[in-house]
């Protein structure tokens, strides 16, 4: 798609948007360059949301003004390293996305700069870069779950015996724990839970007393992070 052609079509997609939603967004901009991330360099912001308040005894969209900002090179950059990149698909999510951090700024709410900021964390994960331990404290909540874009974990306390067990769609399930010393032990189920939409994870921390003394000598990045493999069984 050409900088006319995804012009033209974001244009057609923010018009989409009805305007009661846009209150309170001063435009639209869209810019010809790529905008890498600064510290992951195969990561590229497709779009922003660029709010600026002012003081006011009110809140509301008189005081708090934003620009949504797209980058047509990012999206071109993603495309090319992407086959079944989808550019309307993507054109429209970061749209709806990046308006969500406008009407989140409304209400001050930081929920989606926590699931963004979820989501940087777990991909330096997977990039074998640091990365905040308790990062998927801030994923969205789903059932006792926490979701990070299609990743599920669940953060229980880790027993004394050698099985933990977790309920995932009202079934039970078991996996054998590694007799390995971690702070935080990510044991990624790979097999035996058979409607699981994305990747679970079992995440098992200290018990309390433990926990608290970790907190008290510990910064989250000195703790100790393991990751297995797992399977489990149905019980």
């Amino acid at each position: 798609m050409t900088f006319a052609e995804f012009e033209q079509r974001a244009w057609q997609e923010w018009e989409r948007i009805p305007i009661a939603f846009r209150s309170g967004i001063d435009g639209l901009t869209i810019e010809r360059r790529a905008l890498p991330h600064e510290s992951l360099p195969d990561v590229f912001t497709l779009g922003e949301c660029v709010t600026e308040s002012y003081p006011s005894d009110f809140g509301g969209p008189d005081t708090t003004r934003s620009v949504v900002v797209l980058y047509y090179g990012s999206f071109f950059r993603l495309s090319r390293a992407d086959d079944g990149f989808d550019w309307e698909v993507e054109l429209w999510e970061t749209l709806t996305h990046e308006l969500q951090h406008h009407l989140e700024s409304l209400a001050d709410d930081d929920s989606l700069e926590d699931m963004d900021y979820a989501a940087g964390e777990n991909y330096k994960r997977h990039e074998g870069q640091p990365f905040d331990p308790f990062f998927f404290r801030l994923g969205v909540p789903a059932d006792g779950w926490r979701r990070v874009e299609d990743e599920f974990f669940l953060e229980l306390e880790r027993p004394e015996a050698a099985q933990a067990t977790f309920a995932w769609h009202a079934r039970r399930y078991r996996v054998d724990i590694p007799a390995e010393a971690a702070d935080l032990m990510l044991l990624t189920i790979t097999d035996g839970v058979p409607d699981a939409p994305g990747a679970l994870h079992l995440a098992l921390v200290p018990p309390p007393r433990w926990r608290l003394r970790l907190q008290r000598m510990l910064r989250p990045q000195s703790l100790t992070v393991v990751e297995r493999d797992v399977s489990a069984v149905t019980i």
